[in-house]
């Protein structure tokens, strides 16, 4: 495990709900993921990233969290993780764990005991508490909506106070002006970094500063979180002293160990304020998430990334997909056009200088589950918008391992949301090994990458409209976002590395990538 190895990395998130189940109660388990280092060390990555596994009553899949300190007895126990840990280690595989800053569950004991002790108390203020109005009872403090929908703002049960909450009612926001919560996360930090965790994805990252006052926003107060729009709540200056505060805390442990950041910002230079050497290591750039599958879209969201984060000496973060967008395959189109799109885009990732994320199930090929029954969907934006958007339980439906069975494999008890039949030829079991297949696909394109290092990214001129073409350093990666195929006579004579897809008479399809050795 070399020093730096967080600068070009492939990690794979683990949503640990979907990924495999063990126990056979239908939700994925820390051992479920123990099970699986191998197929995860066979892929080729170098890290996972595991969603939330701590204690907490599930209302928004985790990120809702009553003891930082425990896992979920869904998910395991503290032994659990430690031979998951030991396992992936073993494997050459390093581990980084969410961490959830920005608000804990109205579960947790600190919540609990605010309530009881009333107005005023030390207990409050840990978290954002406002008088009711007596005039306006029904007004809450401000105009400020949750991202999941509906006020971000609630009564207490005796009716006299509001308090805040970003997301769902049960996610209380912490006060990050409290000495308190600073001292209580920097112990949890410590906490998993002295069990051996090799970093932290930090959910909200741009979160947890409020503006004094609280003023209100603009227009109705409501904010996308899957957007890019500076807020009273959102990308304020004063996130950049917590993390300050943290880098020197993680510095201490021996091992190369990182914080990774979601932080949704307006601009790429404001993302990679977050990267300044004495805050945090990685931030995922999103803009390709937002971006149409096209040429120009791409090269802006490239060069902008490129340039901010070598002003700060940081690594670019790459990603198409995660547990909070749709799945990559499904917003580049139907069917086979989704999925060959799909594999172009993550071949061109590959071939960037910098870090790339890979979401449990691409590897697979697997699309965004469109069709799920209204009843078993659990995220908390459905049921707060009264159905009116359907969430995110699309791209968190559990993987298929197998052709055959109650759960294709996930687990014994079936899986707690369901798997559309045509996933069967999309399982581990149909793809490994197959010619051709996606997961084949990836293994062999990860495999590349570690042997073409990326040093460089220099544009050369493109082949054709709506396609882009560079260099960077170790191989010449070619892009057709276009219609029709697309002549690579440029090229001729160059070694092939590897096609997202099959020539056509020495063509590049549309939709397609190809590398060939520089």
């Amino acid at each position: 495990m070399s020093d730096n190895w967080w600068r070009d990395a492939v990690i794979y998130q683990v949503y640990p709900r979907s990924f495999a189940d063990a126990n056979g109660d239908g939700m994925g388990d820390l051992a479920g993921v123990r099970s699986r280092i191998g197929y995860l060390a066979d892929l080729g990555v170098d890290a996972l990233w595991l969603s939330p596994f701590y204690a907490s009553p599930q209302h928004d899949a985790g990120y809702d969290v009553s003891d930082y300190r425990a896992i979920d007895p869904r998910f395991g126990t503290l032994d659990d993780f430690d031979a998951m840990l030991a396992e992936a280690h073993g494997a050459g595989i390093r581990i980084i764990v969410d961490l959830v800053p920005n608000h804990s569950s109205s579960e947790h004991e600190w919540f609990k005991a605010a309530l009881a002790s009333g107005p005023g108390s030390n207990e409050r203020a840990r978290y954002h508490f406002r008088d009711v109005d007596p005039a306006r009872p029904e007004v809450p403090p401000n105009n400020w909506q949750s991202i999941f929908g509906g006020p971000a703002w609630t009564k207490t049960p005796d009716g006299k106070q509001w308090y805040l909450h970003l997301f769902d009612s049960s996610q209380p926001d912490l006060n990050w002006d409290n000495p308190e919560v600073h001292a209580e996360f920097e112990s949890i930090l410590r906490f998993w970094l002295d069990r051996g965790v090799d970093g932290f994805r930090i959910d909200v990252a741009h979160g947890m500063v409020k503006a004094d006052g609280l003023p209100d926003t603009g227009g109705d107060g409501s904010i996308e979180m899957i957007g890019t729009t500076q807020a009273p709540f959102f990308d304020q200056d004063g996130v950049h002293e917590i993390y300050r505060r943290w880098r020197p805390v993680i510095e201490e442990y021996e091992g190369d160990r990182i914080f990774v950041a979601e932080a949704w910002t307006d601009s790429a230079e404001r993302r990679a304020l977050y990267l300044r050497p004495d805050e945090l290591h990685q931030a995922f750039n999103f803009d390709l998430v937002l971006a149409p599958f096209a040429a120009a879209d791409f090269r802006k969201a490239i060069d902008a990334e490129i340039a901010n984060n070598a002003g700060v000496g940081a690594p670019c973060t790459w990603v198409l997909s995660n547990h909070d967008v749709q799945r990559h395959v499904t917003r580049y189109g139907d069917g086979e056009l989704g999925l060959t799109r799909a594999r172009g885009a993550t071949q061109l990732l590959m071939a960037l200088p910098g870090v790339v994320y890979v979401y449990q199930g691409e590897e697979l090929g697997l699309g965004e589950v469109l069709d799920l029954p209204d009843e078993v969907r659990e995220d908390p934006t459905f049921h707060r918008t009264g159905g009116e958007q359907i969430g995110r339980d699309g791209c968190r439906v559990p993987l298929p391992w197998k052709r055959d069975g109650l759960s294709l494999g996930f687990g014994e008890g079936g899986s707690w949301l369901p798997q559309p039949e045509d996933w069967s030829d999309k399982s581990v079991e149909a793809e490994d090994g197959e010619a051709g297949s996606t997961l084949e696909f990836y293994r062999t394109a990860i495999a590349l990458r570690g042997e073409n290092k990326a040093t460089v990214l220099t544009w050369l001129e493109d082949p054709a409209e709506d396609t882009l073409a560079f260099d960077n350093g170790a191989v010449v990666n070619v892009t057709n976002f276009g219609d029709e195929p697309v002549s690579l006579a440029a090229f001729e004579g160059k070694e092939i590395l590897l096609t997202s897809t099959d020539l056509q008479e020495g063509d590049l399809p549309a939709g397609s990538t190809i590398w060939f050795k520089r």
